[in-house]
């Protein structure tokens, strides 16, 4: 008997060491490729900056030059046969200069899904054919869900620092490294 105990022992053993090892592969999302990522990104960000619009500063007359600075951060990233989908969190963020001073006149984090295919003759090797963002409002849960797993999804939780897009405005906009950030 003390022989088939130690067995249901082993077997269970085993059974939960596979468990735990599948269970930790399951919950880290893929490693993001990051020279295929290097390559999209700017492509990525270019576009957001160019579907972002412009809202306007709130007066105006007091706030130039305004322009949006956007930021995507990789959550997922595949290719396929020449076709890359890159599920992002993007940050935009609309900047305006005021008295010398940067001002945030707008912002928005939001998850999307990219589609690129390759083409050489293209800036960047590649060409957007696509794009989804979240809606707004009860939408959004379903959404996600259908678009990300479970464990991309809770990166989405996690705000996006707004400090790079910051630095980056300064720069554009002529402005000291450590020019003040207002609000419009």
């Amino acid at each position: 008997m003390p022989v088939l105990s130690f067995r249901r022992g082993a077997v269970g053993v085993g059974a939960a060491a596979v468990l735990a090892v599948t269970g930790t592969w399951v919950m880290w999302p893929a490693d993001v490729d990051e020279e295929l990522w290097a390559q999209v990104r700017p492509v990525i960000e270019a576009r957001l900056v160019a579907e972002s619009g412009r809202s306007g500063p709130a007066d105006g007359a007091l706030v130039r030059d305004v322009r949006w600075f956007c930021r995507a951060r990789a959550l997922e990233l595949e290719e396929r046969a020449g076709e890359v989908r890159a599920g992002v969190d993007a940050l935009c963020v609309e900047f305006g200069v005021r008295d010398g001073s940067l001002v945030e006149c707008a912002a928005g984090q939001y998850p999307q899904v990219v589609r690129l295919r390759r083409d050489h003759a293209a800036d960047g090797g590649f060409v957007v054919v696509g794009r989804d963002e979240a809606p707004d409002g009860e939408e959004y849960a379903r959404w996600t869900e259908s678009h990300f797993g479970v464990f991309t999804r809770a990166a989405l939780r996690d705000r996006m620092s707004p400090a790079g897009l910051e630095t980056e405005a300064r720069a554009h906009f002529g402005l000291a490294a450590d020019a003040a950030v207002g609000e419009c």
